[in-house]
């Protein structure tokens, strides 16, 4: 009877332990999920400072359109607790465009290398 009541306490402690384990890795993923949209939203604000430079040129605007759109586009899978490779790898693509091909300023041509790199390392790690 010993053995029984002692099984029957392991096995409630290993199903408390799996729950509160379940719930923990729940929270970290909301963390990290936070810390991305974090990001994009720095992302964001970076483009448009870089956009005000030039904004007469159509095709430089075109592409922070783009950026900005993909961006937003992953955003909102963030927002919905979906980590959406493909559209990050989207928005890595038309950042790298910017940064290659736009006239920027060389504050705003940093700023704008950075968040390409944490957007890779991003991806990296998931």
């Amino acid at each position: 009877m010993l053995t029984t009541i002692s099984r029957r306490t392991s096995l409630a402690g290993a199903v408390l332990l799996c729950a509160l384990g379940g719930a923990g890795w729940t929270a970290l993923q909301g963390a990290d999920l936070d810390r991305a949209r974090d990001l994009v939203s720095r992302v964001q604000n970076d483009l448009q400072k870089a956009a005000e430079f030039t904004a007469t040129n159509e095709k430089e605007r075109v592409r922070y359109e783009n950026v900005q759109h993909r961006l937003s586009e992953f955003d909102r899978e963030l927002r919905r607790d979906h980590f959406d490779k493909g559209k990050l790898d989207a928005s890595i693509d038309n950042l790298k465009d910017v940064v290659k091909k736009n006239t920027l300023e060389s504050h705003e041509r940093d700023a704008l290398a950075a968040d390409l790199s944490d957007l890779r390392t991003l991806r990296d790690t998931r």
